[in-house]
């Protein structure tokens, strides 16, 4: 007996079939014939999908927000209050400097 070609299956293919098993509809015979993949396949698929679902309820405020390092932060504007410090001093003592507080 030959061996077929390894296939590569897109998401949405892995989701429909494992949500089909989820269902349970259909015995995995019956899926396994009706999308031409193994049985153990479709039960990998589909526990998959359940150890996967918690992530469908994640709040995604807390997964898009970069981590903020304060101390970098500080850092740099400490580094810009001098520089600005500096640039003010050169500019007094250049006669262009016009701080109106």
């Amino acid at each position: 007996m030959a061996r077929r070609p390894r296939r590569n299956h897109s998401d949405d293919f892995k989701a429909k079939v494992a949500l089909a098993a989820i269902k349970g509809e259909k015995t995995l015979a019956e899926l396994s014939a009706d999308f031409d993949i193994h049985q153990n396949q479709i039960i990998d698929w589909k526990n998959q999908l359940i150890a996967a679902s918690a992530q469908a309820f994640a709040n995604p405020k807390k997964d898009t927000e970069p981590q903020v390092d304060l101390k970098k932060l500080h850092a740099k504007i400490g580094e810009q209050a001098l520089e600005i410090d500096f640039l003010e001093s050169v500019l007094k003592k250049l006669g262009r400097f016009n701080h109106k507080s």
